[in-house]
């Protein structure tokens, strides 16, 4: 019998929720975030269960726990925690960590405007903008981005077969662009795109198992997530779309590593072009917007180092307990 107690801070980044565990974090082994990341998986992922399921979250739940830097050049290190999983990186969760780090005094950075901040899938270099208390948007370089693959093809019972891309922006996905089955995420609601992610993810996963596997760190593999495009909602933007996750949520934000491997796939096609803003909007119609900073190389892969830059707000502080008494102390959830 044992009861947990966690301090945590609560806020959303373009509509997406992102909660900072302040206190109550486990102590990991490993010398990297990667390794920790391993750690957390195998002995503690009962935390992030108890923390993002059901009743203390809820299906579209996302956090974050903060930890020390491995290399003292570095300001902080950080373990995703969502519903879909222990993520290598996550684009939103950066922008609302950081807005809560800074604004709650829980990160000191040692050059004020810049952070550099260490993810299970590598190094993050971050810009924020401060006007007083408030974080006014933060700007994060992420981790290397590719074009895994294109012109996939799977079969959809409803839609017949559809085809797709697979990219990588710190996690790997499955993009779907408009084309003779699928008309574009402007013509489907919410409830349609999370029916269909469900089952094709689980196909593609299938047909291609092992084909989607980062060629410097074998644990990040497997599509995690379908990102479908479409008309924006907003003329002056550059595209729309509706990224499902999890078993059942679609990211109110535009979704940061999202973002990375959409930027990443247009690139290789030649659609655009290095330091040129890509105003990518989401579902609900909440912006980031996005560039090429650099190319380079990941493995045998051409690849981008893109940028994101997107703004969140704090809206929440409370204690919560995982008492392990309780029947439902590490989560449910329902659908």
């Amino acid at each position: 019998m044992a009861v947990h107690t966690f301090e945590c801070i609560d806020a959303h980044t373009c509509g997406n929720p992102v909660r900072v565990v302040k206190t109550g974090g486990p102590a990991l082994a490993g010398k990297t975030m990667s390794e920790k990341r391993q750690h957390f998986l195998k002995e503690y992922d009962w935390i992030r269960t108890g923390l993002m399921f059901e009743p203390r979250g809820h299906d579209m739940m996302s956090g974050s726990i903060l930890f020390p830097p491995h290399d003292p050049e570095n300001d902080f290190a950080i373990l995703f925690i969502e519903t879909s999983g222990c993520l290598p990186m996550c684009g939103h969760g950066t922008i609302g960590t950081i807005t809560i780090a800074i604004e709650e005094g829980l990160v000191i950075p040692k050059t004020p405007g810049k952070i550099r901040m260490e993810a299970p899938a590598g190094l993050v270099e971050i810009e924020y903008q401060q006007t007083g208390k408030k974080v006014d948007w933060v700007k994060l370089t992420n981790v290397k981005s590719y074009l895994a693959a294109r012109d996939l093809t799977i079969d959809c019972d409803e839609l017949g077969t559809l085809k797709f891309d697979v990219s990588y922006g710190g996690n790997y996905y499955a993009i779907v662009d408009p084309q003779e089955n699928f008309s574009g995420v402007h013509d489907y609601n919410a409830s349609k795109i999370i029916s269909l992610s469900k089952i094709l993810r689980e196909k593609i996963n299938a047909k291609y198992k092992d084909h989607f596997v980062h060629p410097e760190n074998e644990t990040i593999r497997d599509v995690s997530h379908m990102l479908w495009t479409g008309n924006p909602l907003d003329a002056t933007s550059s595209g729309r779309n509706a990224v499902f996750y999890g078993d059942k949520a679609i990211d109110r934000s535009p979704c940061g590593t999202g973002t990375s491997a959409r930027i990443a796939q247009l690139h290789a096609k030649g659609i655009i072009q290095p330091h040129t803003d890509f105003i990518h909007e989401s579902f609900i119609g909440s912006k980031f917007t996005g560039r090429v900073e650099e190319v380079t190389r990941v493995g045998d892969f051409e690849a981008v180092i893109p940028s994101i830059k997107g703004w969140a707000r704090v809206y929440g502080h409370n204690t919560m307990t995982i008492d392990t008494e309780d029947p439902y102390a590490f989560g449910f959830q329902v659908l």
